[in-house]
């Protein structure tokens, strides 16, 4: 059976046994269920893939929101102060994400960070098109979503 699997039913399981079936009654079980399931590794050979899946995608969600916070932060700043360091301005990034999830997951991700939208994608998928709020230095621009959110996706997605 898949470890995944596995987790959905002990969550479930959980929730009728408290019989709380909300979301937060499911999540609890969903947690527990990991928990009990990291215990029992050696019961189920491959399941630290699941694991390692599971981190990643983790930390994709809490870098994704610290980057949310971050952005909004600097584009309130920008637009409630009098001096405005917007510059804003179109880049291309390469892209080394392959698959069309991955490359969705990526524009998805800018578009949805303030100050920045994510404007085309090339046919052959190597190049996006960001409109950035704050584009006085592309280069800078570019490494920080290629070492951000593009390198989340592919890990998350690998």
């Amino acid at each position: 059976m898949n470890i995944f699997t596995l987790n959905i039913v002990l969550a479930v399981a959980w929730a009728a046994l408290t019989g709380n079936f909300t979301l937060t009654g499911l999540l609890v079980g969903f947690a527990l269920g990991s928990a009990a399931l990291y215990l029992a590794k050696p019961l189920f050979p491959g399941c630290d893939r699941y694991f390692n899946r599971v981190w990643r995608w983790v930390k994709l969600c809490v870098l994704f929101l610290y980057e949310l916070v971050v952005s909004s932060v600097q584009v309130v700043w920008d637009v409630l102060t009098p001096q405005h360091k917007a510059r804003p301005g179109v880049i291309s990034m390469p892209l080394d994400v392959e698959g069309e999830m991955g490359i969705l997951m990526v524009t998805n991700l800018i578009s949805l960070t303030p100050g920045t939208l994510s404007l085309d994608v090339t046919d052959d998928g190597k190049t996006l098109y960001v409109h950035a709020m704050f584009a006085d230095d592309p280069e800078a621009l570019r490494a920080q979503m290629k070492n951000g959110m593009e390198r989340w996706v592919i890990e998350a997605l690998e």
